[in-house]
């Protein structure tokens, strides 16, 4: 009789030894075939004290690789001053883009200011986008609490794509469809929305870590704030031209991001370029899209204040949520592709 054992690398060799020494071990469960003591051989004994010795040596080298790195230390000091230059260093770059973002693009704003009833559904429509966005960060990490995002990640990716496209676009326009004054059904479609939102976003908290999440949400809310306050100050109606050019933008990077789904795996050059067309393309056009969704609320704020429109600042959020996730992704792969560099 024989006996095939199949190790991991690293330790295959010390164990070979240690089963290769005692030949004697081999001939003992031989031999106690005669005496009718196979449950009691010594092979079974050498192979709980092989195990014991292998447990053994996992713990030593688990204690003292605790008592190695107890012996480091971190100043309090020098984390916090670490932790305020970073925040120093945000700020500026936040700022010195909305300097530069409004010089841009906004040389000419509006005289007089923001009328109130606009600023007031705007500040409707923001809060309405911030919890949105809420609702989709705490669905998705309870999608990953649960085990559901693993599941999700197993199974067909073309069912996964088109299901939740259907429900995504089929919630979207439920919401978009319900009167305003009715909150019940109107708030429930909505939280569908945002649920199955969650449910795209939430493979990226398997694969990215929480501190780049982070990153990639501040950098996300720094944008979008920056254009924000370049389209709320700029004139009426300013933006709201670039609307068309921009859905065309939006289809030129939604077939791009389609490509590594039908293009061979051969096609080098062409999946890199829509891999770039589709990160930084869909990063200057969801920005575009920023831009004009935030003059269309105050475009739709005009005519609700002449009662042409009710006022629903759930509908208009959903835009805004969208350019959140759309921008947000893509930060989210531009930090990790920055830190396969390094």
């Amino acid at each position: 009789m024989s006996f095939t054992l199949t190790l991991r690398a690293g330790l295959a060799p010390r164990l070979a030894m240690q089963f290769a020494k005692p030949p004697s071990a081999m001939r003992a469960f031989h031999q106690s075939a005669k005496q009718n003591t196979f449950f009691t051989s010594r092979t079974a004994l050498s192979s709980k004290n092989s195990s014991s010795n292998i447990l053994a040596r996992l713990r030593g080298s688990s204690r003292s690789y605790q008592q190695q790195s107890g012996y480091a230390y971190y100043d309090p000091a020098a984390r916090r001053k670490e932790t305020v230059r970073k925040l120093i260093i945000g700020g500026a770059i936040f700022g010195g883009t909305l300097v530069a973002v409004n010089v841009m693009f906004n040389g000419e704003s509006r005289e007089g200011g923001m009328p109130k009833f606009e600023r007031q559904y705007l500040n409707q429509t923001f809060l309405h986008t911030g919890l949105g966005v809420g609702i989709i960060g705490m669905t998705a990490y309870q999608m990953l609490q649960s085990g559901f995002v693993y599941r999700l990640m197993q199974t067909n990716p073309w069912v996964v794509g088109i299901g939740g496209l259907a429900l995504s676009i089929g919630s979207m326009i439920a919401t978009r469809s319900v009167d305003p004054d009715n909150y019940v059904p109107k708030y429930a479609f909505w939280a569908v929305f945002n649920a199955t939102q969650a449910a795209f976003v939430a493979p990226l908290m398997v694969m990215a870590p929480p501190a780049l999440l982070a990153r990639a949400g501040l950098y996300t809310a720094a944008m979008m704030g920056s254009i924000s306050i370049v389209g709320a100050t700029a004139k009426q109606d300013k933006y709201l031209y670039i609307g068309g050019p921009l859905l065309a933008g939006a289809a030129i990077v939604a077939v791009s991001g389609f490509a590594p789904l039908v293009l061979p795996a051969t096609a080098i050059r062409t999946l890199a370029v829509t891999e770039n067309l589709w990160l930084w393309g869909g990063l200057a056009v969801f920005g575009g899209f920023t831009l004009y969704d935030v003059q269309k609320v105050l475009h739709h704020a005009r005519l609700a204040e002449r009662g042409l429109i009710k006022r629903d600042p759930v509908n208009e959020s959903i835009s805004l949520e969208l350019d959140f996730l759309n921008i947000f992704v893509r930060m989210v792969q531009i930090l990790m592709m920055q830190q396969r560099r390094k």
